[in-house]
């Protein structure tokens, strides 16, 4: 390594926040650095803050106009917010992406989907095996999660071993897909680690994770002793847990059925590369119509409370023509991700006004997390005894407590939050640039800035309605007629008990005939004072001041 060179961490999504994940590593002269990426996801919209959207991006852009110097980009596994975006931005980067074989999987059917050609998707065996991308030496270490194949990364670079852990925990038994192996990663860190990049998600829970495996039992007891239909949810993408659930129903003697379109497609993934096998025998939905309510158990999408998915719907009534009823029971294998509580109360509730009997994961027995908590991570600063930690993959408070737990045992730490680039080359991380970041929308099929305009103005349209106003000038710039106006979103009528259009066209035509030649022959100032007088109108009649447009029509 030349005394110009250096190593740098650039998140551009996934550092200050639970999801959008998107880390750069970058190694040269400054300024001209070869470049990786590692992962590329999504996070999702909310009907509060992002109406209307349909998935939200990491900013790219700074990325995007450095393309040229993008050797490569590696997923460490297939959930959403680390490989969402990456079939909506490979023809902006158009690099190789390197990853294994369930996750490959995962990939090439999202590049199919986008009329991409999968063949750009390179599947990778695990560590010893590596990647040359540049500068960098990457290989793919198995670690435990909640997704079949996660991995972390080894990346080795002229400026030291780098080790960036991806999501995981500590279990050595995760019922599908590879353990936690303690003694593949004290021999990746045995010839030093200049700085470990570790996912930060659990840091505030103080007490060890458990195992998949320890809810078999827990699960088994639960569907064997319950009467009427059993009704299950978890992850679609928890291909293990489905596994559990599976073979408690087969255990109990119920028929299983396996509903909604992302469980199918996950569980098919996993037989088809090979990481799940002896999955129970399970019906389809029209089968499942014939079976004894006694003798059924359904394991459906939606624990996170979804509108479309199947546990909404069934909360709704039908789905695919099953019905819950009173004396079923209804399990959520799962844990509320922040943000969903409503979504998920509501579906809750509703089971409950059905008489169904729900099981949620209060008593910590049908569920456990796929992330390292406080004690876990701590055994791993310890396996690993890095130069420095970077927190990543959490909350500012998650990064913050990451950083000071580091500090605390002598590593050297700081929090990098998105758009924060540390320089890595020293002994200690230092912070060298901040990089204008943010949230890209996919909004329909375009992608939208978050500073766009486009759903701020859609909020404001849920919240005060909508009036359209339409004027007519005539070649002498008089009004030709009336202006009529349309309404969205307001009530019909008002204070005065008069339709508030007829309020609103009135009090409009009379401005129009008052007003004088430098207001008539301007649109500009018409717009904006046929904007006030609407808006005065609406206040004195409804109490809210609606969005106006103004349509202007000048006869030639």
């Amino acid at each position: 390594m030349s005394g110009n060179e250096r190593l740098v961490y650039l998140p551009l999504g996934g550092a200050g926040e639970v999801g959008m994940n998107a880390y750069v590593y970058g190694y040269g002269k400054p300024g001209k650095e070869r470049l990786i990426l590692v992962d590329l996801g999504v996070t999702f919209p909310d009907m509060d803050t992002t109406p209307g959207i349909d998935l939200i991006f990491p900013d790219m852009s700074w990325l995007i106009e450095r393309a040229d110097r993008l050797e490569a980009i590696f997923i460490t596994h297939g959930h959403e917010d680390h490989i969402g975006a990456l079939a909506h931005f490979w023809d902006d980067l158009r690099v190789p992406v390197y990853c294994r074989r369930f996750t490959g999987h995962l990939a090439a059917r999202k590049m199919e989907e986008r009329g991409q050609d999968p063949e750009h998707i390179h599947i990778v065996g695990a560590h010893p095996d590596v990647v040359e991308a540049g500068p960098f030496t990457v290989s793919f270490v198995p670690v435990s999660h909640s997704i079949p194949e996660s991995s972390g990364l080894v990346i080795d670079t002229p400026a030291g071993r780098l080790v960036h852990t991806g999501d995981f925990k500590l279990d050595g038994a995760p019922v599908v897909g590879e353990p936690f192996s303690a003694e593949l990663w004290h021999e990746i860190a045995r010839g030093g680690v200049k700085a470990l990049i570790c996912d930060s998600t659990n840091i505030h829970v103080e007490t060890p994770g458990r195992s998949e495996a320890t809810l078999g039992p827990h699960i088994r007891e639960l569907v064997a002793g319950a009467s009427g239909m059993v009704v299950a949810t978890t992850f679609a993408s928890n291909v293990a847990r489905v596994k559990t659930l599976a073979e408690a129903g087969r255990d109990a003697g119920r028929s299983v059925c396996l509903m909604g379109r992302a469980m199918l497609r996950m569980v098919q993934a996993a037989v088809e590369t090979g990481v799940l096998t002896d999955f129970p025998p399970v019906i389809s939905h029209e089968e499942a119509e014939d079976i004894p309510r006694d003798n059924l158990m359904l394991i459906v999408t939606g624990s996170q409370g979804e509108r479309r998915a199947a546990t909404a719907q069934l909360s709704r009534g039908k789905y695919l023509g099953m019905e819950l009823v009173e004396g079923d029971t209804f399990l959520f294998s799962s844990k509320t991700i922040p943000g969903n509580e409503r979504g998920v109360l509501r579906i809750v509730n509703a089971f409950s006004e059905m008489g169904v009997n729900v099981v949620d994961d209060s008593s910590s027995l049908y569920h456990v997390s796929g992330h390292a908590n406080r004690p876990d991570l701590e055994a791993l600063h310890e396996l690993m005894r890095p130069q420095m930690l970077i927190p990543m993959h959490g909350e500012h408070r998650m990064l913050r407590r990451h950083a000071e737990a580091g500090a605390a045992r002598g590593i050297a730490s700081v929090v990098a939050v998105n758009g924060t680039m540390l320089d890595l080359t020293g002994a200690a991380p230092k912070v060298c640039e901040h990089v204008e970041t943010g949230r890209v929308y996919l909004d329909g099929t375009l992608k939208v800035g978050a500073l766009d305009g486009v759903v701020r103005d859609r909020i404001r349209m849920a919240l005060n309605g909508h009036v359209m106003l339409n004027v007519i000038l005539d070649e002498e710039d008089e009004p030709l007629g009336e202006p009529w106006a349309e309404i969205r979103g307001l009530a019909e009528t008002g204070r005065s008990k008069a339709p508030l259009v007829d309020i609103i066209e009135a009090e409009t035509g009379q401005f129009l005939a008052r007003a004088d030649d430098k207001v008539l022959t301007d649109d500009d100032k018409l717009d904006a004072a046929l904007r006030r007088a609407v808006r005065q109108v609406a206040v004195e009649e409804i109490g809210k001041k609606p969005e106006v447009t103004v349509v202007i029509s000048r006869l030639a």
